[in-house]
C-alpha cells in the first residue's frame, strides 16, 4: 500500500466516524418518544459488549472448552448477585485450572 492509499483510508475512516456520529444530531432535534426506540437504544451498548465479549473468553484460552465453562460458570454466579470482581476471578481460576489440567 502507498502512502496515498494509506492518507485515503484515514479520511475514510475518519469521515465515517463523524458521520455516525452527527447526522443523528442533525435529524433528531427533541426527545425520543417512541418506546421501541428508546429500548433499542438502551440495550445497544450491552448487545455491543456482549458481542464484543463473549467470543473472546472463549477463543482466547487454550482450549475452547475451558473458556465455554468459564463462561457458563461465570453467568451462574453473575446470577447469584455476585460481584464483578468475585465473577471474574473465578471464570480466571476455572480456565486456569482447566488449562494446567488438559496440558
Amino acid at each position: 500500500m502507498d502512502e496515498h492509499s494509506i492518507i485515503i483510508c484515514i479520511l475514510l475512516g475518519i469521515i465515517t466516524t463523524n458521520l455516525i456520529r452527527v447526522v443523528p444530531m442533525l435529524l433528531i432535534k427533541g426527545p425520543i418518544s417512541n418506546r421501541f426506540v428508546r429500548s433499542f437504544l438502551y440495550y445497544v451498548p450491552y448487545v455491543t459488549l456482549a458481542v464484543m465479549t463473549f467470543p473472546s473468553m472463549i477463543l482466547t484460552t487454550m482450549s475452547p472448552l475451558s473458556g465455554t465453562i468459564a463462561l457458563i460458570i461465570g453467568i451462574i454466579a453473575a446470577w447469584r448477585r455476585m460481584g464483578l470482581f468475585p465473577v471474574a476471578a473465578i471464570c480466571c481460576a476455572i480456565v486456569y485450572l482447566m488449562d494446567s489440567l488438559i496440558l
